[in-house]
C-alpha cells in the first residue's frame, strides 16, 4: 500500500484515466483527479468513493488545452504536498483547423504541450524527493509511421496525414502520441542524478475510453464504429494496469526513460529515440510553452526559484 502518498491523474473522469485515479485511490493514495468539466470531475468522484468508499480524493478542474490554465493548475498543485505520482493521460483527437483561444491546434496543445509543461513545471517543486511520472502514449507499433514532422507541429502544411481529410486527424493524434515518448526520452536523460523517474505506457485499444466522441467525422467516424463492434477489446480496468504497475511497483524503482506494453519494455520507432530530434523537439516545445531549454533555472530567474540539487 502507499498509504500517505499523493498522485496526480489528469483525463480523470471517465475511461483509463478514471480507472488509474481509482486503482491508485485503491492503494491507499491521495488522488487529485484533473479534468475540464466540474460536473464530469463530481461524478467520477463519486464513482470512485462508490467503489473505494474510503477513498481520499481531490479534485482540480483545468482545461488542459488552455496553457495558461495548466500554468495555474501547476501553481496551485506546486502549493499542496509535492505529488510521488504525476500520471499524464488527458489527450484528444481534433480537427486539424481547431485552435485554441491561444491559437494552439488543440490536440498538440492537450497531449503533448500540456504534459510538456505541467512535468516540467512540477520537477522544482518535487525537488529531491522520489517521483514517478507516467506518460499514457500509444501503439509504439502502429506509431511506426507517423513520424512528428518538426517543422510543422501545428499540423498547418499537413505533409504526411494522407489523402482522406477526415482521417488526418487521426494522424495527427498519432503524432502526438509519438511526442509524447520523445518527451520522456528527453525528460528522462534531463532528470539524471534526481529520484524522479519519467516513463511511457501504451494502455492497449480500449473500449469507453471517450476519445474523439462528438469529433469523429468520415473515415475516423468509421474506424471508430468498427472498433466499437469488437467486443473482445478490454475495458479501461485492463488499459489502467501498465500506468498503475508503473506507478507503484517496487519492481521498476529507479528505471527511466522507457516506454510499457504489457509491463513489459519496448522498443519504440527510431524517430522517436534519435537524440537530436528529441532535443529539437524539447526546444521547439519549450518556445511554445514560453520556458527556457534548459530544465535547471538558476536562483533568481525570471523562469522560476531554481533548482540547485545538480
Amino acid at each position: 500500500m502507499h498509504q500517505g502518498q499523493r498522485a496526480v491523474v489528469t483525463g480523470a473522469t471517465n475511461g483509463i484515466g478514471e480507472a488509474i485515479a481509482r486503482q491508485l485511490a485503491a492503494e491507499g493514495m491521495t488522488v487529485v483527479l484533473v479534468g475540464r468539466s466540474d460536473q464530469r470531475l463530481h461524478q467520477a468522484h463519486q464513482r470512485i468513493l462508490a467503489a473505494v468508499p474510503d477513498a481520499e480524493l481531490l479534485v482540480e478542474r483545468a482545461d488542459l488545452s488552455l496553457l495558461g490554465e495548466v500554468r495555474e493548475l501547476a501553481k496551485r498543485l506546486a502549493e499542496q504536498p509535492p505529488p510521488e505520482v504525476v500520471v499524464s493521460n488527458a489527450a484528444v483527437i481534433a480537427e486539424l483547423g481547431d485552435l485554441t483561444a491561444e491559437g494552439l491546434q488543440r490536440a498538440l496543445a492537450t497531449n503533448h504541450l500540456a504534459p510538456y509543461l505541467l512535468l516540467r513545471s512540477l520537477v522544482e517543486p518535487i525537488g529531491q524527493r522520489p517521483a514517478r511520472f507516467v506518460v499514457v502514449g500509444a501503439s509504439p507499433t502502429g506509431l511506426r509511421r507517423a513520424p512528428v514532422d518538426l517543422d510543422d507541429l501545428g499540423f498547418q502544411a499537413g505533409r504526411g496525414l494522407g489523402p482522406l481529410p477526415s482521417f488526418r486527424p487521426f494522424v495527427a493524434y498519432a503524432r502526438t502520441k509519438n511526442m509524447n515518448a520523445m518527451f520522456v526520452y528527453a525528460l528522462a536523460r534531463r532528470l539524471q542524478g534526481t529520484n524522479i523517474t519519467v516513463n511511457g505506457a501504451h494502455p492497449g485499444i480500449i473500449q469507453r475510453t471517450g476519445l474523439g466522441q462528438g469529433t469523429a467525422r468520415g473515415a475516423l467516424r468509421l474506424f471508430s464504429a468498427v472498433l466499437a463492434l469488437r467486443p473482445s477489446r478490454p475495458g479501461p480496468d485492463t488499459g489502467a494496469d501498465t500506468p498503475v504497475w508503473l506507478a507503484t511497483a517496487p519492481e521498476v524503482d529507479g528505471i527511466s526513460g522507457r516506454f510499457f506494453v504489457d509491463r513489459k519494455p519496448v522498443a519504440t520507432a527510431p524517430h522517436t529515440t534519435d537524440l537530436a530530434r528529441c532535443d529539437r523537439l524539447w526546444d521547439e516545445s519549450a518556445r511554445l510553452v514560453g520556458l527556457a531549454s534548459s530544465l535547471w533555472t538558476p536562483p533568481g530567474s525570471r523562469h522560476g526559484a531554481g533548482f540547485t540539487g545538480l
